[in-house]
């Protein structure tokens, strides 16, 4: 049986550079508290938004100008049964060319349809990549969204 994973996808002219110093500066275009680094293999952040999301975030893999990968080691979400259901997930960018533009495949491990906050962590995920990360991006400007 094939495991689902959240994942989406944006396109942009910009360099694959570009976008591996976007996603590496997640303060500017995800919605919410940042503490720690963001840039180097081992660094560790916290995210919170509100009372409803905390989570520590470990960089496991970073290969410049092609993938970034956040291992989740602790969370706390505060709408679902299930608080440390973040715990142990991975979020993965891949950066690819594809034509003369780059590729940024986006996945949360972890997030399938069977977890508790699947349904309002996906809509949340699809607004930071696919309107917040993009307009910072393209424009290396962003209107962080509010999360509901």
């Amino acid at each position: 049986m094939e495991t689902i994973n959240f994942t989406t996808a944006i396109l942009v002219d910009q360099t694959p550079k570009e976008v591996f110093d976007a996603i590496n500066k997640p303060q500017y275009w995800w919605s919410g508290a940042f503490e720690g680094n963001t840039t180097n293999l081992n660094d560790e952040f916290t995210y919170c938004y509100e009372d409803m999301h905390y989570s520590k975030q470990r960089i496991s893999e970073i290969i410049p100008d092609q993938k970034v990968v956040w291992l989740v080691t602790e969370s706390d979400i505060s709408f679902v049964e299930d608080k440390e259901e973040w715990t142990g997930t991975k979020i993965i960018f891949e950066i690819s060319q594809q034509e003369h533009q780059t590729k940024l495949q986006f996945t949360h491990i972890g997030l399938q349809p069977h977890v508790a906050c699947y349904d309002a962590c996906t809509t949340a995920w699809g607004q930071l990549i696919e309107q917040s990360l993009y307009d910072l991006i393209t424009t290396g400007k962003t209107k962080k969204p509010v999360l509901a």
